[in-house]
């Protein structure tokens, strides 16, 4: 195992640890109830229906057959469950819980909600939500098949917070991705302030994309002058590229700036953004100024770009 590969291991090992203790798994039962994790998740995934196949829980948890017959066993000794053969296949065991069986997994339910919500109070949450489900996408792809599976992507305007979001977003992607200082926080908060205060729901809007439930892009529409709009603040996470989020939050605007009355569009960019650029160009967008200058702690190429909307 080279060196790089072991800190690696390292590291998640260190997270599993980390995150079996916040919830309590280390004390072997799981939310203060009789059950281990594994025995809960098989009361979740049967309260979920009337009547399961054995055989389709093992697959669910991808659990020892041994193992999941004792647990069974148990919990049909202690009244949470009946066995039978399936009248349609005597081959095959099906399972359903009982009163008893139903009750306990509610109550799992309840103190399992309860604890994430404590768990979530307090913190970042987008950020959180976020990385779990960047985890949650990169460790569930199906090696077996390789389709990649329907993502949802909403637009919506900014609900209250969003814009605290997106000052936060800018400022640490950028500095993430290109090295930008807080000169770039500082005008992205200076955009966000104008769009605040001097906002004509007429000729300003905003959009949020949502991937999956989850903040993911950014991008707003203001006025240049009396004919004319600007696109600010396009923003897409690194994480949610390659979708045509970038591509729809643009063509949002396009849409919105004809609808306003605007006869043209600009913004601006630097050149080093290449990604942004090929969107720009591939929504009818033309260069037509570009000239050298020194910010955010780089030397850059400023660049303005604009269309017509006829």
């Amino acid at each position: 195992m080279s060196e790089d590969l072991a800190g690696q291991v390292a590291a998640v090992r260190a997270f599993n640890r980390f995150y079996t203790n916040v919830i309590g798994l280390v004390h072997g039962m799981y939310l203060d109830m009789p059950y281990s994790l594994t025995e809960a998740r098989l009361l979740y995934e049967m309260a979920r229906r009337d009547v399961t196949r054995v055989a389709d829980l093992r697959r669910a948890l991808d659990i020892d057959a041994g193992y999941l017959s004792r647990v069974l066993g148990r919990f049909e000794a202690d009244g949470l469950v009946t066995r039978q053969r399936s009248a349609a296949d005597a081959r095959r065991q099906d399972v359903a819980l009982t009163s008893a069986g139903l009750a306990a997994a509610a109550e799992l339910d309840a103190r399992s909600d309860s604890q994430v919500g404590e768990l979530l109070a307090g913190v970042d949450r987008p950020r959180v939500l976020t990385a779990m489900r960047v985890i949650t996408d990169l460790l569930s792809a199906d090696q077996a098949d390789a389709r990649p599976r329907a993502r949802t992507v909403l637009l919506r305007p900014p609900a209250p917070g969003d814009l605290g979001w997106v000052l936060q977003r800018h400022g640490a992607v950028y500095a993430a991705e290109y090295g930008w200082n807080s000169e770039f926080e500082a005008y992205v908060a200076r955009i966000i302030a104008e769009y605040l205060t001097d906002s004509d729901p007429r000729r300003t809007a905003g959009w949020v994309a949502e991937l999956d439930g989850v903040p993911a892009g950014f991008v707003c529409c203001v006025p240049e002058d009396d004919s004319t709009a600007r696109l600010r603040l396009l923003l897409v996470e690194s994480w949610a590229r390659g979708l045509g989020i970038g591509g729809r939050l643009v063509d949002e605007v396009l849409r919105f700036a004809r609808q306003a009355g605007y006869q043209g569009i600009v913004l601006s960019t630097v050149s080093v953004l290449a990604s942004a650029r090929r969107i720009y160009q591939r929504a009818g967008f033309t260069l037509v100024r570009e000239q050298p200058e020194h910010s955010y702690g780089h030397d850059l190429m400023a660049e303005d770009w604009a269309r017509s909307l006829s």
